[in-house]
């Protein structure tokens, strides 16, 4: 009979322990529906006002949230691309008057075709970060093969 009362303990205490982690699913699972700007529960109509432009959090991920780690990974790999380009124009581009190492676009892609071929989007991006300076917006393959890109650091 004891036996039987300690197994009931047990269970009473493993449905308690079941029940206890449903509800902080149920009440974390609220949380993020009132967060969740494509939720239409009118039972959450306490919803908080989303970002809005000026704020620092506008147009961002939630912080610590998935999305936010691999933003974080694609900005450090882009950011080697870059770094990787600009040794490249060192290493391929000859030396002007002006100490600044130059190659034309030609030459250029066909050395780093072979190792991506977002040669122009890295390019672009390089010379947001004020690394490289050419002429024109974008950079066509035969069209601007004489346009010389121009390392600035």
């Amino acid at each position: 009979m004891e036996e039987n009362k300690g197994q009931r303990a047990k269970t009473s205490g493993a449905v308690s322990d079941l029940r206890r982690s449903w509800q902080t699913w149920a009440e974390d699972r609220v949380e993020y529906q009132r967060k969740n700007p494509f939720s239409n529960d009118d039972r959450l109509a306490s919803k908080p006002l989303h970002a809005q432009r000026g704020d620092p959090a506008y147009g961002r991920p939630p912080e610590g949230s998935k999305t936010e780690q691999r933003g974080k990974d694609a900005h450090s790999h882009v950011e080697k691309e870059v770094e990787e380009l600009c040794l490249i124009i060192r290493s391929t581009g000859q030396k002007g008057e002006d100490g600044h190492v130059s190659v034309t676009f030609g030459q250029l892609f066909e050395t780093y075709v072979t190792i991506s071929n977002k040669v122009v989007g890295i390019l672009l991006r390089a010379r947001k970060h004020g690394l490289v300076r050419f002429e024109g917006e974008m950079l066509w393959q035969g069209k601007d093969d004489d346009v010389v890109i121009t390392l600035l650091e």
